[in-house]
């Protein structure tokens, strides 16, 4: 994704698969606190579904649309860690394997120490 993106103009798009189907809207943006970069979103799949969380890096903004590059069914079945809160480096982990990408290269962003936690972006605070 285009590291030179505002995140919170990300919260309220229309989010789509890779089919272009519609999964729903983004909710939250949750950045990665060592980088600042944009990490993670938390889609709302519908109004009384719960929030799913899909990666942004390799997502894309296309006209104001965010495209993810996974199908809907694996992307409503990613872990649910409910949102508002930090992703610890654990569940971090578990969405990484749950969308079998690899881990960042140690060249792109730092290593993940055992502490991290990563903050978050909401719609309610932008």
């Amino acid at each position: 994704m285009q590291s030179d993106i505002d995140p919170r103009s990300l919260i309220g798009c229309k989010a789509f698969d890779t089919r272009g189907t519609k999964i729903g809207t983004v909710d939250e943006v949750y950045l990665d606190d060592a980088t600042g970069q944009p990490e993670w979103a938390a889609i709302r799949t519908g109004l009384f579904h719960r929030d799913a969380f899909v990666p942004l890096e390799p997502s894309e903004l296309v006209s104001g649309a965010l495209r993810i590059p996974f199908e809907r069914e694996l992307i409503k079945d990613a872990p649910d860690f409910g949102v508002g809160r930090h992703l610890s480096p654990e569940q971090e982990l578990q969405l990484y394997h749950h969308y079998g990408m690899a881990l960042p290269p140690a060249g792109g962003k730092p290593p993940t120490p055992p502490d991290r936690d990563f903050g978050r972006i909401s719609g309610a605070e932008g």
